[in-house]
């Protein structure tokens, strides 16, 4: 892949994207909690993340598999660099508003879905089958050296710089990956499909959603990855209320970026391990052995007290959190025929992080007003461990015993 210029430029874009995203990730949460000093509404940051997956994300999937990957994938870039420039824009004209912010956190969210429906596609139609978990591992991995550095300046600059200002950084990022994806020299997407009669866009979901659910593995890979994620949406929603209320961590000191920084070394170690990992037992089983240990690493975090603690478990949770994450869509990939890629992939996407990590996010918002944020926590996790017992009675045990016989 470190050959490859198209693909070196498509990952480039990928990592100018999340340096921005990094940002964003950090300084939104902190921004309306600074706003308001409300747990609930913290959480709300998230739902403005996740909820245009389950609004939009059906149609974005058709419509990906049918048009131009490349022009979708820039247009959304631009309208979502846009619409991040409005908050800094309000907060020095002095009149930012916590609605506002959370207005352009789901507007932006809403074209990034339409952004990552096109990815879903372009990635496997430009490294090619054979090369998706390599692909995948390697995007996974250069994101996350930059998320190693940049959640601990952030952390830093929260203590100088108020965080509406921050989120320029994220829009200037969108504009540098929609450059960046325009220098792709090979396409993106089938051209012929183009000239193909013409279809309903409802006859294309139909087909999307067919497969996914009608292929047992794919369907229960989904069904579980929603109870990780439900664990997911709801530690990112309580992090900065849980690391003020019950580390005594702050909004503006600067540990808070080493809480995401150790995230980010787990999700590091995720992508270094996970091909082997693949290679030794197949998907199946990796998703079978990691969600148990996703589940005790969120329990882990609810029930540490002191901050250097809650850190390693959040380093040691981030392991197998992205293994699953990457594993998921790795499974999905190698699946689905390229025809259906986008709409199968960003339906179980939808689903599994979209409705997911919305109702662990509210689950843990109104959770965590009336108990604290180490009862929503604590919550989260036991759903997640559902999930886990849920996947070790599915087709997916038979499936990795058969994948197991063929290695």
């Amino acid at each position: 892949m470190r050959r490859d210029p198209d693909f070196q430029r498509y990952a480039a874009a990928r990592v100018a994207s999340l340096i921005g995203s990094a940002i964003t990730y950090i300084a939104m949460p902190v921004l309306i909690y600074q706003m308001t000093g409300s747990n609930l509404w913290t959480a709300f940051a998230v739902v403005a993340e996740t909820l245009p997956y389950v609004c939009l994300g059906l149609f974005a999937g058709a419509l990906a598999d049918r048009v131009d990957r490349r022009r979708v994938m820039i247009t959304s870039d631009v309208v979502s660099g846009v619409l991040l420039a409005s908050v800094p824009v309000a907060y020095f004209l002095g009149g930012l508003t916590a609605p506002h912010a959370l207005a352009v956190g789901f507007v932006s969210q809403a074209s990034f879905v339409f952004f990552d429906a096109a990815n879903f596609g372009a990635l496997p139609t430009l490294a090619g089958v054979s090369r998706i978990a390599a692909a995948q591992s390697f995007v996974f991995g250069a994101s996350t050296a930059v998320e190693l550095v940049v959640p601990g300046l952030v952390g830093a600059a929260l203590a100088v710089v108020a965080p509406g200002p921050l989120l320029a950084l994220d829009a200037i990022s969108f504009l540098a990956s929609a450059l960046l994806i325009r220098a792709i020299a090979r396409p993106l997407w089938d051209a012929s499909r183009a000239s193909a009669a013409p279809r309903r866009l409802g006859a294309d979901i139909r087909d999307g959603l067919r497969f996914l659910w009608g292929h047992p593995i794919v369907r229960i890979n989904v069904l579980v990855g929603m109870t990780q994620s439900f664990s997911g949406g709801a530690f990112v929603g309580q992090l900065v209320p849980w690391a003020d209320q019950v580390l005594g961590v702050p909004p503006g000191d600067r540990r808070l970026g080493l809480m995401f920084t150790a995230w980010a070394v787990g999700s590091l170690g995720a992508s270094a391990l996970y091909p082997r990992l693949s290679r030794w037992r197949g998907e199946a089983w990796v998703t079978l052995l990691a969600l148990p240990l996703s589940a005790l690493g969120a329990m882990a975090c609810a029930l540490a007290r002191d901050w250097w603690v809650a850190v390693a478990f959040v380093a040691a949770w981030g392991v197998v959190y992205v293994t699953v994450i990457i594993n998921s869509i790795t499974l999905r990939q190698r699946i689905t025929p390229e025809h259906l890629q986008s709409r199968v992939n960003t339906t179980g996407r939808m689903l599994a992080y979209g409705v997911g990590s919305v109702s662990g996010a509210l689950t843990a918002g109104v959770v965590s007003e009336a108990a604290g944020p180490r009862t929503a926590l604590a919550l989260a996790a036991g759903v997640t461990a559902a999930g886990a017992v849920a996947a070790w009675l599915s087709p997916l045990r038979r499936h990795g015993l058969e994948a197991s016989a063929r290695l």
